[in-house]
């Protein structure tokens, strides 16, 4: 498909001449975009204190790695335990993941996960479950050859997410034959916008059609 552009083009003798133009572009699916854009790294924090346990590293001693500006030595240390609980709060930027990776003489790719989501996925969030629910758990490989031959919407969609937390692992030089899927959330996204509809009951009634859309989120962790 294409857009039509015209354009009027004045003649020396006066006469009208209209220019046709057509303006070619190419159609990209939303989903694509969503997919490609949601990618991030997290900090892990079982990754984190497994290596406090490994290092014999209390809280104090990652604090004094992490002061900066903004983040005085108290800060740190609150911010340290509230990550080791999973409560990335204040949210942990790469410099502090590479500070973490520095204190305990380890890689960077030893204390995080990699994360791709899917918002507003268009279909419910107890039809995404069901299919969520066979990869948790395994290899990136098998979570892949599962969803191949699971014969539900929602395994395509959540393939396709998948294979984008794998290649953000991949870009960051993990061990794609180690990665396994370590969670697999979907959250309620309530009712797709522009989906709203009423169907026609008995005794002048009219009862809602719920259309829902949900939230994937799939998290891969090197073994």
């Amino acid at each position: 498909m294409g857009s039509q552009t015209i354009s009027k083009l004045e003649c020396p003798d006066d006469q009208v001449v209209w220019n046709f133009e057509f303006l070619s572009f190419e159609f990209v699916s939303d989903f694509d975009i969503r997919v490609s854009d949601l990618y991030e790294i997290m900090l892990s924090a079982n990754k984190l204190k497994e290596l406090c346990q490994q290092r014999q590293m209390d809280v104090e001693q990652l604090a004094g790695q992490l002061v900066r500006g903004g983040l005085n030595r108290q800060e740190a240390a609150a911010a340290v335990k509230n990550w080791q609980k999973g409560l990335f709060k204040p949210e942990p930027r790469a410099e502090d993941i590479r500070r973490l990776a520095t204190a305990f003489s380890a890689e960077v790719n030893d204390l995080v996960d990699w994360r791709s989501s899917y918002r507003f996925a268009p279909l419910s969030a107890r039809k995404a479950r069901l299919v969520t629910q066979l990869i948790v758990g395994r290899s990136v490989q098998d979570a892949m050859d599962i969803l191949k031959f699971t014969r539900k919407r929602a395994a395509a969609m959540i393939d396709k997410v998948l294979k984008s937390a794998v290649a953000d692992a991949d870009e960051q030089q993990a061990d794609v034959d180690n990665l396994y899927v370590s969670s697999a959330r979907v959250d309620d996204a309530g009712v797709r916008i522009g989906t709203k509809r009423w169907i026609p009951k008995d005794r002048g009634r009219a009862h809602p059609i719920s259309k829902k859309a949900c939230h994937i989120h799939i998290t891969v962790t090197q073994a």
